[in-house]
């Protein structure tokens, strides 16, 4: 049983990876969620507390994930065109077999949202920057707290 417990945890580990660069996917919280299948294999030690304060970490990086983004939008100028277009812009361009596309198509979405917000080129420009700052700074955050939750999942495993 614990074998199959190590195996789907480590599923949840790998999704909450993927997770931090797709906005459906709640990152840390995945990986949180493969710790606590991890807690329930017999051969593993991890205490309650532990737990408790990767999920209270992870319930934070969920909501500064919102706010972030928002305040580089606000930042630069941006509206919630720009916010919307840089979501858009992030799903199409892992859609498109570009090796860039996940870097160009939240900064290219948000200037398109923010130009269909009637904005002059050069306000969009700026408001796109501060979006694409925002969600770069949000999806830092997330992938390097699922890089730790799987550092200690590897912890768990070897220790």
């Amino acid at each position: 049983m614990d074998i199959i417990l190590i195996i789907i945890a480590a599923l949840f580990m790998a999704l909450g990876i993927i997770g931090s660069f797709l906005p459906v996917l709640p990152g840390p919280l995945t990986s949180w969620v493969g710790l606590l299948i991890l807690y329930f294999a017999d051969s593993i030690t991890m205490s309650k507390s532990f737990l408790i304060i990767t999920l209270i970490v992870a319930v934070l990086i969920w909501v500064l994930d919102y706010i972030i983004p928002a305040i580089g939008t606000k930042r630069f100028g941006g509206t919630k065109y720009g916010m919307v277009g840089t979501t858009i812009g992030l799903i199409v361009g892992l859609l498109i077999p570009f090796p860039g596309g996940i870097i160009f198509g939240p900064f290219l979405g948000a200037l398109i949202g923010e130009l269909l917000n009637k904005n002059d080129t050069k306000t969009a420009t700026k408001a796109a920057f501060g979006s694409f700052i925002g969600f770069i700074t949000s999806t830092f955050i997330k992938f390097i707290t699922a890089i730790i939750y799987l550092g200690f999942y590897i912890g768990f495993l070897l220790g």
